[in-house]
């Protein structure tokens, strides 16, 4: 059962890992437009988990590593 309020850290780690997405998208040279295309999702939701607004889940991070060329422990560590 999941805590509600999230501790703190949850949504700073949930910005750290938008974070990484970010950047290993622009060191693919991706836009956000060509990414979503990639993973098969659309644009707003790459802005929601680069930003940590929301939580890409296991499928959708496994993807994001494929497409992007890095192993899924840089996305997430």
């Amino acid at each position: 059962m999941p805590l509600d309020p999230l501790p703190d850290w949850v949504p700073a780690r949930r910005r750290e890992i938008g974070v990484r997405i970010r950047a290993a998208r622009r060191n693919a040279g991706l836009t956000q437009e060509q990414l979503a295309e990639h993973v098969g999702r659309d644009r707003k939701t790459i802005v929601r988990w680069e930003n940590g607004y929301s939580v890409a889940d296991l499928d959708d991070l496994l993807l994001l590593a494929y497409v992007l060329g890095v192993p899924l422990a840089d996305l997430v560590r």
